[in-house]
């Protein structure tokens, strides 16, 4: 048997950081030495004006770079996300209705926001299995989306969970390698157990000649069994982009689906090492009956009712959206649920056990339905070798400093060891997560709230309600392949050095 001191760990994930005076990044250092540079300047003419010069600097640097809230976000970061809200809000970006009575094209009901012009298209792989492949015209991506059954770690020796992890480790690291493959997307999601596929399970087999008695045990199983239980339900998205990685002409969707179909037999087979069981992929009526249920919970009855009475509810994509969609500064409101999406601020400090997500993914019954993803967006290797060098040069930069914590040692120590990993051929990868609590009533929220307080703790993870974005997290969350930075105006460079 593993002991606790036997057990292996996992951790040395880190945010690279702007080089910069203190706590300015990049563009901070940059803006203090033009101030400064201004300011000399200035004197020569009026030493009034250059200290009035010298009190602007100070009073756009102070609040906008300087301070920082627990989670990392500068006043200028705040104050944006608030100027944003109100602008969309006074605009009615904020309020969405499609169907007949709405703007929606031809009164259909598709998706709001990120994912409105999105579309799907069918596909068969090489190994003769169908797939929907969903499209986004806007950033010319394509996401093929894979179902899995997860065994889960109950009752697994920790010799095959290490096994498990190292094969995650592989098939992560092995998406770099993937020809313009540019994120990919776990979701775990959970429900209550409507008792349906049971019901449809036991009446099928049941034998109109059995005797009294296991008939009625039977029966009061399907009806008592379904109380309390909770489906769990794992995807995995793959998003590629219509050009090739390093520049090239957009290929069409027909080419990147030729593309993608040869390449899914390979992914679910790694999946398949790492864990998650039989993984397969998806059709696109079975996608569009998973993000239509997350729009509207309730619907996920009808299609189980239905789908028990023999009748197949096929989805079209132009109906998978709400027919009405609100979101507030704090929450989203959709059809029958309402959904606060919070995101990863910060990863666990130092070191932890494999075992550590294993309460924020298990379903809670303050929370009708849970939905976590993890957001992996792999460095190529050549970028990979440039990162970590450079990070590598900067923690070195802050220890030299005066003022220099022991937290700067201990940043140099990582970042020589990432450096040592990926010379020896580990991958590099961005990873965010995002958690949405859905419910059905207002009167819910508060309590959905403090239960993801209460999770974030046990898994060491530091979440941030997403203010003024709601309605993009909540759709960053499904598994339609929306690499969120790529639809930023800010340029990614700009950002990284604020």
């Amino acid at each position: 048997m593993a002991t606790a001191e036997s057990e292996r760990t996992y951790g040395n994930w880190r945010r690279p950081t702007s080089p910069g005076i203190g706590e300015l990044g990049l563009m901070g250092t940059l803006l203090l030495l033009g101030g400064l540079v201004a300011c000399v300047i200035t004197t020569m003419v009026s030493l009034r004006a250059a200290l009035v010069l010298a009190a602007a600097l100070a009073f756009v640097l102070a609040p906008m770079l300087l301070l920082r809230d627990r989670h990392g976000r500068t006043g200028l970061q705040t104050a944006t996300a608030r100027l944003s809200w109100l602008r969309g809000r006074g605009r009615g970006r904020h309020l969405y209705r499609s169907g007949p009575l709405g703007f929606a094209h031809a009164g259909s009901f598709q998706l709001p926001g990120l994912a409105a012009c999105s579309y799907v298209v069918d596909a068969t792989d090489s190994c003769e299995r169908e797939f929907g492949l969903i499209v986004v015209p806007t950033t010319g991506h394509h996401t093929a989306v894979f179902e899995a059954s997860a065994d889960g770690a109950a009752l697994v020796d920790a010799d095959q969970v290490d096994t498990w992890v190292a094969h995650w480790g592989q098939w992560l690291a092995g998406l770099a390698y993937e020809p313009s493959l540019v994120a990919a997307t776990v979701t775990i999601e959970t429900a209550p157990d409507l008792g349906t596929r049971l019901q449809r399970e036991v009446a099928g087999n049941l034998s109109p000649d059995a005797p009294e008695l296991a008939a009625a045990v039977l029966n009061d199983v399907v009806r008592t069994y379904p109380a309390g239980s909770a489906q769990v339900f794992t995807r995995i998205a793959v998003t590629y982009a219509a050009n090739a990685r390093g520049g090239g002409r957009p290929r069409t969707t027909e080419a990147v689906t030729r593309e993608i179909a040869t390449r899914l037999p390979g992914l679910t087979a790694g999946l398949g090492m790492a864990g998650a069981g039989v993984a397969r992929p998806m059709t696109s009526a079975e996608i569009a009956e998973a993000i239509r249920v997350a729009y509207d919970p309730d619907s996920r009855r009808l299609l189980d009712a239905a789908r028990s009475e023999g009748v197949s509810p096929a989805q079209s994509w132009d109906q998978v959206g709400p027919a009405a969609a609100q979101e507030a500064w704090d929450h989203y409101r959709h059809d029958s649920g309402i959904s606060v999406t919070w995101g990863m601020s910060e990863a666990p400090r130092g070191e932890v056990l494999s075992p550590v997500l294993t309460d924020l993914l298990a379903p809670h019954r303050d929370i009708a339905r849970k939905r976590v993803s993890l957001l992996y967006r792999p460095y190529d290797p050549a970028g990979a070798a440039r990162l970590v060098e450079r990070d590598r040069k900067d923690a070195r930069f802050r220890l030299g400093g005066a003022n220099a914590a022991a937290r700067d040692t201990v940043a140099v120590a990582a970042a020589d060891q990432s450096a040592r990993e990926e010379a020896k051929g580990a991958g590099l990868v961005r990873f965010a997560m995002l958690v949405t609590a859905t419910v059905p009533q207002p009167a819910d929220l508060p309590a959905a709230a403090a239960a993801i307080d209460t999770l974030a703790p046990s898994a060491r993870v530091r979440l941030r309600r997403m203010y003024g974005a709601q309605a993009a997290a909540f759709a960053a969350a499904l598994p339609l392949g929306l690499v969120l930075p790529d639809h930023l105006r800010i340029p990614a460079f700009v950002r990284e050095t604020i």
